[in-house]
Formats: C-alpha cells, structure tokens, sequence
C-alpha cells in the first residue's frame, strides 16, 4: 500500500514526467538519424519506394511521441492541481494560524487583565464575582480551543484506535444533553423520536460525544435568539437513519454549506478577523461521522434563522429494536 501511494505521489509522477521527455526525445533522435538513415540505405541497394516503406513507419514514430507527449501533459497537470490544493492548504493553515493565536491570546489577556484589577484594587463581593464569572468564561474559552487541537491530533494520530460498544442513541442523547445542560447556556435540547423504536448502534463513546458537543455548543454559541432551541430527531428509512440536529441559530450562507466541513475552513474573512471559531470543530464532527461509517450534511435556508445538520447512519450497522 505504502509502495502505491510513493507510485501516485507529485514527485513521482513529475520524475516519471521528465523521464517521458528524454526518451521522447532519445527516440526522436534515435529514429530519425539511426534508423532512417540505414532504412534508406536498404531501399536505395533494393530499389524500392521509400514512400511505401518509410511513411508506415513515420506514422508509428508519430503515435509513440503523440502518447509520450499525452503522458507528459498528463503528468504536468496533475502536478499543477496538486501544487494548488497545496498552496490553498498553506493559506487555511496561515489563517487557522493567525485567527487561532488571536482566539488564545484573547483570553488570556483578559484573565492578565481581570487578575491585575484584583492585585491592584479593593473589590465588593459583587465585583468580585462579575469578575470571576468572566474569568471563568475565558477560561473555559482558552480550555475549549485546547482541547480542539488535542482532539485533532489524537484523532488524526496513527495510534489512535476506536473501540467501539453499542448504545441505544436516543437514550444517549437524552442523557448526554441532560448531564452538560450547564455547558450550553440555557439552550434548550429537546430529542424527539417519533417512532418509539430503540436504536442501537456501535459508538466510540468518547468521540461520539465529541460530536455531539461540537454540533450543540455551535447550536448556542452561533445563536442570536433569546432562548437558543436545538430540536434533535431520529427518522429511520429503508436505508439509514436520519438524526437531525435543527437549531434556530444564525443560520449560514447557503454558499459555505459545502466548505464548513474542510479542515481549517472558517465563515468570514481572516485578513479582518471576522471569521469566527477555530476552523477545528465540523471538521471533527466530520471525521467522526466517517469514523462510524456516516456522513453529516448541513442546510440552512437563505433570509431564515436556524441550520440543520443531519448525521446520517447505515441501518444495516444499526440493530433496531420495534
């Protein structure tokens, strides 16, 4: 497999090109100064037409160099697509860099900030506790964008396994929501399941939750509503089972639906710092999605409130109770 991806690899394949090009280049030559001269030898001492025998040659030189040249075209232009995706993975990582160092250094500038006010004045009770509740809200902001890298790099790191075990996940969402209620600010979580039916499915507990408090702190952080509402439902078919996760948030450009999900991808504009969130959390949401054998998708109509986002799972890994 390794020996596969070294075969398909840039490098190869522009090594391959540039080898294409010498030989189209040695056999040119080779032909048309070797073997032509001795074919037109042994036509003049035969006394033969030499547009009989040398024109189906040409036309077997003109096919070799027309594939060589193929190959090489070939070859140049995977090379230019990939060096693209590099140049524009090299930008979303310059800008994850720059907006993610904001998003930690703001926070610890203002717990520096709030920790010198104590050092320095006499505080009320009250005070004292409006500035531990915000030091308590950075902190816990600092914490979150930490733990997205840590979850990025245990993740995506070679020795990472799943291990699997099977849950009915309507009664984990319901108790899952219920045990980090004081997590999404007031957001009220409602799990409907329409057909009373159990679902049981085999889950990595650790980073299931992860997805699920991805999609639900998104929920309420993007949610301008005074009571943030996340209404979550399970609706199985013949082939899957569809659990929705709608929300009456900020909604999202319907152009960013198919980006939101890339690595380092964040919705606004990083030279202005307007672009909001690590660029960490849907991809992970994602990438566990694929990890459980799912996809995850997301709408959202222009000029209306609120996103849905579906995690969608095969039924034939699925062990549904009637």
């Amino acid at each position: 497999m390794t020996q596969l991806k070294w075969l398909v690899h840039p490098v190869m394949i522009f090594i391959f090109s540039i080898i294409t090009v010498a030989m189209s280049l040695i056999l040119y030559i080779y032909w048309y100064v070797e073997i032509s001269a001795g074919l037109k030898a042994v036509i003049q001492k035969a006394n033969l037409d030499p547009d009989q025998v040398l024109a189906p040659q040409t036309w077997v030189v003109i096919l070799i160099l027309s594939i060589l040249v193929g190959i090489i075209l070939m070859g140049m232009f995977i090379i230019f697509v990939y060096n693209q995706k590099t140049l524009q993975l090299y930008r979303l990582q310059r800008n994850f860099i720059n907006n993610f160092t904001h998003e930690l250094k703001t926070p610890v500038t203002s717990l520096k900030l709030y920790l010198e006010t104590f050092q320095k004045h006499q505080l009320s009770r009250e005070d004292q506790l409006k500035y531990l509740n915000y030091m308590i809200h950075d902190a816990d902001r600092l914490s979150e964008n930490i733990t997205r890298i840590l979850n990025l790099a245990r993740i995506e790191s070679k020795t990472f396994k799943e291990e699997f075990v099977t849950r009915d996940l309507v009664s984990f969402l319901e108790q899952f929501s219920e045990r980090n209620k004081h997590i999404f600010h007031g957001c009220e979580i409602h799990v409907h399941n329409p057909t009373g039916r159990a679902f049981e499915y085999g889950i990595d507990l650790s980073l299931f939750e992860m997805l699920l408090m991805n999609l639900l702190t998104n929920a309420t952080k993007y949610n301008s509503s005074k009571t943030p509402r996340v209404d979550i439902t399970f609706t199985p078919t013949d082939k899957e089972l569809h659990i929705r996760f709608e929300d009456n948030g900020i909604g999202l450009p319907r152009t960013e639906l198919k980006k939101i999900f890339r690595k380092f991808y964040q919705i606004g504009q990083p030279d202005n710092m307007s672009a909001k969130g690590s660029g960490l959390g849907l991809y992970l949401v994602d990438t566990i999605a694929r990890i459980h054998k799912g996809t995850i998708t997301a709408e959202s109509k222009e000029g209306e409130k609120g996103s849905v986002f579906s995690l969608i799972l095969p039924s034939k890994l699925l062990a549904a109770n009637p």
